[in-house]
């Protein structure tokens, strides 16, 4: 069997469990986990997956999602949030960080560095399964659905800063060395790196502060501009010691939301969208579910079970405090567990540490069966309480 037989029959099987999937409120992308879940406890074409064709067009599929995350960072917008947001936001993420990075240090036994960096990344909260749960049950217009998606925003910078924190620290931490950003070579190399990508991403919104940019730009310009920008950073990172690809990839994506008008970020925003989640996502999403320990997971269900009630029970807890005097108790509740949704950011950073021998496949597997949990449960529970609550809008 050949690598493109091996794709269609997994975009195959993908399109068909993605059509349950999308009945029972779970986005269809997530049927290419499944898949991967599947195969990793039987890989008939381990040949095939373990190829270098295969694990390149995998890391495209992190590429492209990391660019779509950087292109969907609206800066406007975070600007206008109200206080709330912000101070509700960070009180639920970094609580959620704070009780996670204790239980894997103490249960996986990973250094307390690692600890913070798996649990802050694993805290964020998945925008992508987020928003079409709400659309389904007509809160997105609503206070509280405009109020979940403003703290979803705000999420969104701190995982720019996660990314940012694994890429400076990623040389010293496959080096298994202490962390010291004084002395690592690479550390140093990383961040020059970094500062140099953040030079050319304000050059370029300079650029266009002196060029009409719609003048510039006939819409079929923008994509081979947009796929120029999106390699260049990431092959800038690959040229450093540090492996900053991952980082450069998701600056892309800023840069080029920043350095284009608002009519042309509009015009093709689905068009990056249906790269990343139609043809690249998936496959990335067969990658992680393949690294998994299915084994691990059926061997010890009560710890995933574990980490699934620590941790929506510390956001919806910490989301009741912060939010029941400005929406009411049950909205506040409701509120915690749709910020429990996840298959963002924190599955790509959790790979990433994976992919580098840094974090140990037991830990990884825990987390990846805990976000299959996660992405079934979070809207058969709302399903629930929404109408049960009247928190839905007439029709």
């Amino acid at each position: 069997m050949n690598i493109f037989l091996v794709l269609g029959i997994v975009f195959l099987l993908t399109f068909l469990i993605g059509i349950g999937l999308e009945r029972i409120r779970v986005p269809w992308i997530f049927g290419a986990l499944i898949v991967g879940l599947g195969m990793a406890f039987y890989n008939p074409v381990a040949e095939i997956t373990d190829s270098e064709s295969f694990i390149f067009l995998a890391r495209l599929g992190m590429f492209f999602l990391l660019f779509l995350i950087g292109f969907e960072l609206d800066i406007e917008k975070i600007r206008g949030l109200k206080r709330f947001i912000f101070t509700s936001s960070f009180a639920v993420i970094l609580s959620e960080a704070f009780f996670g990075s204790i239980f894997v240090h103490y249960v996986f036994h990973e250094a307390w560095f690692v600890s913070v960096l798996v649990a802050l990344s694993f805290a964020t909260v998945g925008e992508a399964v987020l928003i079409p749960i709400l659309d389904e049950f007509r809160i997105t217009k609503t206070r509280l659905g405009q109020i979940i998606i403003g703290i979803g925003t705000v999420d969104d910078i701190i995982e720019v800063l996660v990314v940012v924190l694994v890429a400076v620290s990623l040389p010293s931490l496959i080096s298994g060395g202490s962390i010291d950003f004084r002395a690592s070579t690479g550390t140093i190399t990383a961040l020059v790196a970094i500062a140099g990508l953040f030079i050319f991403n304000i050059a370029l919104a300079r650029i266009k502060s002196f060029m009409r940019v719609k003048r510039f730009f006939h819409i079929n310009d923008i994509y081979p501009f947009m796929f120029a920008v999106l390699f260049t950073f990431v092959g800038v990172g690959m040229l450093t010691h540090a492996d900053l690809p991952a980082l450069g990839a998701l600056l892309g994506g800023i840069t080029v939301r920043n350095f284009l008008s608002k009519k042309h970020v509009e015009n093709i925003e689905g068009y990056i969208k249906s790269i990343a989640y139609g043809f690249f996502g998936p496959i990335f999403f067969l990658w992680v579910g393949l690294g998994t320990d299915v084994r691990y997971v059926i061997k010890y269900p009560l710890l995933i079970l574990f980490v699934i009630l620590l941790t929506s029970a510390i956001k919806a807890l910490v989301s009741y405090l912060m939010g029941r005097k400005e929406l009411g108790g049950r909205e506040s509740v409701v509120m915690g567990i749709a910020l429990s949704v996840r298959f963002s950011t924190s599955i790509i950073i959790i790979k990433i540490l994976f992919q580098n021998n840094i974090i140990h496949q037991d830990l990884y597997s825990v987390l990846i069966g805990s976000t299959a949990v996660f992405t079934f449960i979070i809207p058969a529970v709302l399903s629930y309480l929404i109408p049960r609550w009247r928190l839905q809008p007439e029709p």
